[in-house]
């Protein structure tokens, strides 16, 4: 009996992969085509080239006139971040093709486009929502987001809305492309060890997020100053210090993930999921809004409630009254889809869920990135 196709697929894949472990991996006695020092230039001219467009150009620029958050400016980003993957891109598979002596099907295979498992991918994505099951806990059962799920809803988060398409669509794919997969691909090349891909490759990551700080700075100087008030640079320092954290903390989730399932794809998803997440409460009690009126499920995760703005809750406070008042103005009643101000067993279950999200975290980390795809040995 003559072999099935996905049997041929499956047979040509596995031997792609032990080609690639045994060429950029295993076989420590053959010296790296380039040396780690070229690996680590790589990837720091991809950051630079990432970022410098946002200073360079002043349509890319945000202003006290001119927030980031600025359709014009969002657009203009976009672009400017597409060119940046295009040439990035290029660079890369230079370096592969002609260093690595890579194949076609090699550099989508160390780039982690193909050969894809859809399994891989449910996996990831299993285990970022185990993590986040205290704040899927707030969001879908206590503040009732569930009941704004709608097709219509998610294409006005994302597709009509300009800051969540840059969040949960650009900002994910493009970021994991340039920091992950490209990145990553030319660690390989250099045979770095994996351990140390996964440690210190997201602190190139992390920095990049740095350039916020200059971002904030600029978008707060008074008009005729050169620099904006000490407590605006105290402000941002924090949040640059904070965000540089965070996303170091991501990027080393990610960069295990992506060595571990090959897959470009599961870690650009759950780099969208804990977008549109945000940074899980850590005090306080849940569900106590006197009169609360639900976001939709995709919600702009820049802002709102779980903005790392210190003025996101004044702001969330100024939309809920102006929600009231709107509705006090029309006759309309207040919308009931949350108790209010719930009792403190509410908030308890909220810390029991963040403590088992974060054990079930910890123990299913391994069994479910564990692939035959996998382009590294951790």
């Amino acid at each position: 009996m003559a072999p099935l196709p996905v049997e041929i697929w499956q047979d040509s894949s596995k031997k792609l992969l032990d080609k690639l472990r045994s060429y950029y991996v295993k076989n420590a006695d053959a010296a790296p085509l380039i040396s780690p020092q070229t690996a680590l230039l790589c990837a720091l001219l991809y950051t630079a080239i990432y970022v410098a467009p946002f200073y360079v150009s002043p349509t890319l620029r945000s202003t006290p006139l001119q927030s980031r958050d600025a359709p014009t400016v969002i657009r203009a980003r976009v672009r400017a971040v597409g060119l940046t993957c295009i040439i990035c891109t290029v660079i890369t598979v230079y370096v592969l093709a002609i260093y690595g002596h890579a194949t076609p099907q090699d550099v989508a295979r160390l780039l982690g486009v193909w050969p894809v498992n859809p399994v891989d991918v449910l996996k990831v994505l299993g285990l970022v929502v185990v993590l986040f099951a205290g704040p899927l806990y707030e969001s879908i059962l206590v503040d009732g987001d569930w009941h704004d799920w709608s097709f219509s809803a998610f294409k006005e988060g994302v597709f009509d809305n300009w800051t969540g398409y840059r969040n949960l669509i650009i900002a994910p794919a493009s970021e994991e492309l340039v920091f992950r997969s490209l990145t990553m691909s030319v660690y390989l090349l250099a045979k770095v060890d994996p351990a140390r891909m996964v440690f210190t490759t997201p602190l190139i990551f992390g920095l990049a997020h740095l350039h916020h700080l200059v971002d904030f700075l600029q978008s707060r100087t008074p008009e005729g100053r050169r620099s904006p008030p000490l407590s605006v640079w105290i402000n941002g320092i924090l949040r640059s210090l904070f965000q540089f954290t965070y996303t170091s903390l991501f990027g080393f989730f990610a960069a295990f993930v992506f060595l571990r399932t090959g897959n470009l794809y599961a870690v650009i998803l759950a780099h969208s999921f804990c977008n549109w997440m945000g940074v899980p409460r850590v005090y306080g009690r849940v569900g106590q809004f006197a009169d609360f009126h639900p976001q939709h499920i995709t919600p702009d995760v820049a802002q709102g409630k779980r903005d790392d703005d210190p003025s996101a809750s004044v702001r969330v406070s100024n939309s809920l009254m102006q929600d009231k008042e709107e509705m006090e103005e029309t006759g309309a009643e207040a919308i009931q889809h949350v108790p209010k101000n719930l009792s403190i067993g509410w908030t308890v279950g909220y810390y029991a869920l963040i403590l088992t999200g974060s054990l079930g975290f910890y123990g299913l980390l391994w069994p479910l990135t564990e692939s035959s795809n996998a382009l590294a040995s951790l």
